[in-house]
């Protein structure tokens, strides 16, 4: 940093991280004015990447937070500036030429990407029998000099949180999806479970939920409606659990297009 400080700003070339938006990169903490490099007025950021899918708002957070500071972005939006970091089908096929394998197993990108990896090195004489496309899971043998398919292991997402490890199913991955967007809401109701009937008004705490004034007042009043509907009939705790919780959930969704995370607890009175 030394020696940069003694040369003109026009002689100076950095090459940094962060060209997909990562947040503890140089170009993010740049454009958040947390680097000990300053951009401004007169600065060019050269973004010489290619958007992946799913960093569109971290990188345009980037650009625009550059362009507010006065500096000029070109990225491949408004410049023929993009490298890829990825071989090119000529560049594969001359590996495969002066390596000649005796296997191939593309493992990079999506199915579209391992099948085509493949076909070029097929073309360029390697038998199909030695060229793999597998998924996830799939082992491989390598034994005398040969490969071969030995079978599958089980290999699902593991969800790793704080210290804790496990699977990571698709209700509980939902679950964090809409806890997340939508917030949560608890119901606790005081019930006489033989009469069917609430003994007091329902009680309401919320956890990232939007509120508006006056929902929880007709909220209450439409629970209190579906429980006198369904006084007299035949119940229980977890069956009263269930009429609150759904009925407060078509009543969200019906009048304020909501779907929280709702949990309902039932004391017997």
């Amino acid at each position: 940093m030394k020696v940069l400080e003694k040369l003109p700003a026009t002689e100076i070339v950095m090459i940094c991280t962060g060209s997909q938006g990562e947040p503890m990169a140089a170009l993010s903490r740049m454009a958040n004015k947390d680097h000990i490099i300053d951009i401004g007025p007169g600065d060019t950021v050269l973004l010489a990447s290619s958007l992946i899918p799913g960093n569109e708002n971290a990188i345009y957070r980037i650009i625009n937070a550059f362009t507010r500071w006065g500096a000029t972005v070109v990225h491949k939006g408004n410049a023929k500036v993009h490298v890829s970091g990825h071989a090119s089908a000529g560049e594969l096929a001359y590996c495969y030429n002066i390596l000649r394998p005796t296997a191939v197993l593309p493992v990079h990108g999506e199915w579209r990407h391992l099948t085509a990896n493949a076909a070029i090195a097929t073309r360029t004489g390697i038998d199909e029998k030695d060229v793999f496309v597998i998924e996830d899971g799939v082992s491989i043998d390598l034994v005398k000099g040969r490969a071969r398919m030995s079978g599958r292991i089980e290999a699902d997402h593991i969800l790793v949180d704080g210290t804790t490890m496990g699977v990571a199913t698709e209700d509980a991955m939902l679950d964090r999806r809409v806890l997340a967007e939508e917030g949560a809401i608890t119901v606790l109701a005081i019930v006489d479970v033989d009469r069917g009937t609430l003994g007091e008004p329902v009680e309401f705490f919320t956890r990232g939920f939007v509120e508006e004034p006056g929902w929880k007042a007709n909220a209450s009043k439409a629970i209190d409606e579906a429980v006198l509907q369904a006084a007299g009939s035949p119940t229980d705790r977890e069956a009263m659990e269930k009429l609150i919780t759904r009925t407060l959930g078509r009543w969200l969704t019906r009048r304020h297009r909501r779907n929280p995370v709702i949990t309902t607890i039932v004391v017997e009175e």
